[in-house]
């Protein structure tokens, strides 16, 4: 029986990318990917924000585009497969990671899309996904359904 297991994100790099070479010359770069989602608590009515970080690793040639193209900010579609790990943090408590490794990286900004925004706004969290992020192109006739 075969099986397959796959994740996709959308999101934004928290810091600039991180490239090194195995001692194979294999290279690979990491990245911190912030992906937000925003909703309204139903019983306060107020807005809630929750986002989740992506340790996602990309290898090969794809890793050298990243670490060129790439910057904190830019948007990103990563689909690859994802791994928990757990770990002791710095103040000694436990904690857990989301390792992704990528089989695939799409830039979704560009680098002047990034300069415009100021990449990251500040406190860290991710920029709020704007409507126009997701409109259909302009050449699209209507919908048939």
């Amino acid at each position: 029986m075969t099986t397959w297991h796959q994740t996709i994100i959308i999101g934004n790099l928290g810091r600039d990318p991180e490239l090194r070479y195995l001692q194979s010359g294999t290279a690979v770069c990491n990245l911190n990917v912030a992906v937000s989602e925003s909703w309204n608590d139903r019983q306060s009515g107020e807005r809630r924000e929750r986002t989740t970080w992506y340790r996602v690793s990309v290898w090969g040639a794809q890793a050298e585009t990243c670490n060129q193209y790439l910057s904190r900010g830019s948007r990103v579609l990563v689909t690859g497969t994802v791994s928990a790990r757990a770990y002791t943090n710095n103040a000694g408590e436990p904690a857990a990671s989301l390792d992704l490794r990528a089989r695939d990286v799409r830039f979704m900004s560009s680098r002047q899309d990034d300069a415009r925004s100021g990449g990251y706004e500040s406190g860290g969290q991710a920029p709020r996904q704007r409507d126009s992020d997701f409109a259909p192109p302009s050449d699209v006739g209507e919908i048939p359904f």
